[in-house]
């Protein structure tokens, strides 16, 4: 029995293709002070690649 991966459409996709989650990413290279980069971006994978979003922090007081 053989499955052809490219024959897949939306509605076969699992539920995690669809999730987002936050991930913590380190760039391996220093900033002008001489610290590592890092910052958090939403990833999700579509079943064939991953996806990022840029993360934008929030104050939850200022939004209610």
């Amino acid at each position: 029995m053989t499955f052809d991966l490219t024959s897949k459409t939306s509605s076969q996709r699992s539920n995690s293709t669809e999730m987002w989650h936050l991930w913590t990413v380190i760039v391996p290279r220093r900033s002008i002070n001489g610290q590592l980069v890092y910052g958090k971006v939403w990833r999700r994978h579509d079943g064939r690649d991953w996806i990022y979003k840029k993360f934008t922090e929030y104050d939850g007081e200022a939004a209610a």
